[in-house]
């Protein structure tokens, strides 16, 4: 009886358990995935490009993907593809934003742009270098300036 009694114990504090469990709780490591995804190393980039190619495996952390890119600026000045970059400091923008936690971020964020901007303007060299590096500098200093949230209609 006792042998039998076991698994309809376990299974009856799995059911308590997951009603008391709310669906939506989001992963108590959420903050630390969010700042390992935002940081300026070429290595916090590449996390955060092989997060957003696999979304649905994040889903339970809530986080917003959403992206309007470089905003009113455009996406891949003079061909520099900047698009990715803009849609990486959109989702820190929007993140911490919704975390309550923006403002002691934000010039992080802006930093980490700045640094993503630079590392498309590695791939080039002379006048085009020059000319990548000036816009990824113009860029940056838009959003120091004017990225307030991620509801304007500015750069960020």
């Amino acid at each position: 009886m006792r042998r039998r009694l076991v698994p309809v114990l376990a299974a009856a504090a799995a059911a308590v358990l997951a009603l008391a469990t709310p669906a939506s709780a989001v992963p108590a490591d959420k903050p630390q995935v969010l700042s390992g995804w935002t940081q300026t190393s070429a290595a916090s980039y590449g996390s955060w490009v092989a997060a957003r190619g696999s979304q649905g495996s994040w889903s339970a952390y809530g986080f917003d993907w959403s992206t309007d890119y470089c905003s009113s600026s455009p996406d891949n000045p003079f061909g520099f593809p900047f698009q990715t970059s803009c849609a990486r400091h959109d989702f820190g923008y929007r993140n911490y934003k919704a975390a309550g936690a923006f403002p002691a971020n934000k010039s992080r964020l802006d930093d980490a742009f700045y640094a993503d901007l630079k590392r498309v303007c590695a791939q080039y060299s002379g006048a085009k270098k020059v000319s990548c590096d000036g816009t990824a500098w113009t860029y940056y200093q838009a959003v120091k300036a004017l990225g307030v949230s991620p509801e304007s209609s500015l750069v960020g």
